[in-house]
């Protein structure tokens, strides 16, 4: 079943010379049935002034394919008034803005953000700027080739503990590359709804959450790290969404019995938090190749790590996962095959498939993954596992660890359509999902009330992840080393609680520079 890319350049918030053109589909929300839809805009800078409201502009409902409901309205924001004398409507720079409906049955849904947004705003709002200028790629990006699967050192970050925001992290791309790695795996960069979290609640799919910084500030980051010689490969969460998604938020609302693009679709793990996204939805695939879309085209980024692959997992044949990779590699074939300049770091050569990295995070059947799709890499914690639990005094499981190590059972390719697709599996002993290895030979609390979720491992025995750092530099597949595994970094991790995710833990770039961190640099270096 073929993907669509859905109209980008009418959905959202478009600017054409001072003219912001907004448009939404919302299936089932018809004028037809009285409902009234509307946006409202407000400069950034005047939202939290008490006399100055957001301005508000009601939206034309047409009937228009393949998803039916229609909205849209267009808004000369230099031609139009502000709604206070003084208020910076008008100016250039950032608006917020929000949709409002109005239904017959339940009356007002305010604070319904854009499924569409490029930009967002602080909480529950969309947003655009207002003489907006695109980012100029540097001359050196269309020379830039993504590595081939097997040449891969991957390393792992969380934006706001490894730099705080974009452009600090941009400082130490010199100091990845220096380490050895040649490409790093983002943790979510979509929109969420609180200030510090994960990311793997999106609410918005298009563009680079607020804590971060600006759509620029992404670009200009990918394109530092392609000058450093290392790919940019960012983490997607697409099975599921958190509460205030638009298409979810919207409908629950409107007490509608059903839903055009949430929903059980396969495994729900996240129903106490998330909520599962439906892929037996016309609207739901086409969105989510279109979200694939846009970040290699716009943001040209190096692949995607699929998070939490089950949520959507229907079988090889299936219109959930498989599909999507299916379809997305197709895009990546496509474009080469037009000589689209933007796309042509995925050359892999004559006769052979793109380059680009499609990394599922599926845990339940790692080597079917790889065998049964056109997923080229897989997350495992066979190896970790085995390696925790030998580092935990289980010398029985040293047998099982060198079996890992060697990816057995693992395909190294699959033939299919008469192409050799390349195939392999990711090799680590830490990543944002565990405690620090370190915390496996023992553990302390500096906090002086005991709470357990100040533990950390003992910096002292840094010796003892040598030989586990040896076996992972040195196995076969893709290694991946966490932000600060270099430097012996030791933060504990509880397995479940809210504590995993609501509390910030940035790296201690001191460790770099102590007689714990610097062995660590220098084997790993």
């Amino acid at each position: 079943m073929a993907l669509n890319l859905l109209p980008m350049g009418e959905l959202g918030a478009i600017e054409t010379n001072g003219t912001l053109t907004f448009g939404l589909w919302l299936p089932w929300v018809s004028a037809a049935d009285g409902n009234r839809v509307a946006v409202k805009i407000i400069h950034e800078t005047d939202q939290f002034l008490q006399n100055v409201p957001p301005r508000e502009f009601p939206l034309s409902h047409t009937v228009r394919d393949p998803y039916g409901d229609f909205w849209s309205v267009t808004v000369p924001i230099a031609g139009t008034p502000p709604a206070v004398a003084g208020s910076a409507w008008g100016m250039p720079g950032r608006y917020v803005y929000r949709y409002t409906i109005v239904n017959p049955n339940v009356g007002t849904l305010d604070w319904i953000i854009d499924p569409f947004a490029r930009e967002f705003g602080v909480g529950k709002l969309s947003a655009f700027t207002l003489g907006y200028q695109p980012y100029t790629w540097s001359a050196e990006e269309v020379d830039w080739r993504t590595p081939r699967l097997s040449d891969l050192v991957l390393y792992e970050i969380n934006i706001g503990e490894f730099g705080g925001d974009l452009n600090r992290v941009g400082n130490v791309i010199a100091y990845l590359a220096d380490l050895g790695v040649n490409a790093v795996e983002i943790m979510p960069l979509s929109n969420v709804g609180t200030s510090v979290d994960w990311g793997y609640l999106p609410i918005g799919y298009f563009g680079v959450d607020e804590r971060f910084g600006k759509r620029s500030d992404f670009r200009a980051l990918v394109d530092l790290c392609h000058q450093h010689g290392i790919a940019v490969i960012v983490d997607v969460v697409y099975g599921h969404t958190g509460v205030d998604f638009p298409y979810y938020d919207a409908y629950t609302r409107l007490r509608y019995r059903d839903n055009p693009f949430m929903g059980p679709f396969a495994k729900d793990y996240f129903s106490n938090f998330g909520k599962s996204t439906d892929f037996n939805r016309p609207l739901t695939r086409d969105y989510f190749y279109t979200v694939n879309h846009h970040w290699l085209d716009v943001y040209h980024v190096d692949g995607f790590r699929y998070d939490c692959v089950p949520n959507y997992w229907d079988g090889p044949l299936g219109v959930g996962y498989a599909s999507l990779v299916f379809e997305t590699y197709q895009l990546a074939k496509s474009k080469l095959a037009q000589a689209d300049p933007a796309w042509r770091r995925f050359d892999g050569g004559p006769g052979k498939p793109p380059n680009l990295v499609q990394m599922a995070e599926q845990l339940e059947d790692p080597q079917g993954v790889l065998r049964t799709t056109y997923s080229n890499s897989t997350w495992q914690n066979s190896t970790f596992d085995a390696a925790r639990s030998v580092a935990r005094g289980d010398r029985g499981r040293l047998f099982d660890l060198g079996l890992q190590l060697g990816l057995f059972g693992y395909p190294e390719q699959e033939t299919t359509n008469d192409v050799s697709i390349p195939k392999t599996a990711l090799q680590y002993i830490e990543n944002h999902d565990h405690e620090r290895f370190l915390c496996n030979f023992g553990t302390y609390n500096p906090d002086e009330a005991g709470n357990p979720l100040f533990q950390e491992g003992d910096r002292s025995r840094w010796f003892m992840l040598q030989p586990y750092l040896i076996a992972l530099l040195m196995s076969k597949g893709i290694p991946l080393l966490w932000q600060g595994e270099e430097f012996a970094e030791n933060y504990f991790l509880p397995d479940v609680g809210e504590g995993r995710v609501a509390l910030l833990r940035p790296l201690r770039w001191d460790y770099f520079y102590d007689g714990s961190g610097q062995p660590i640099v220098t084997l790993i270096r």
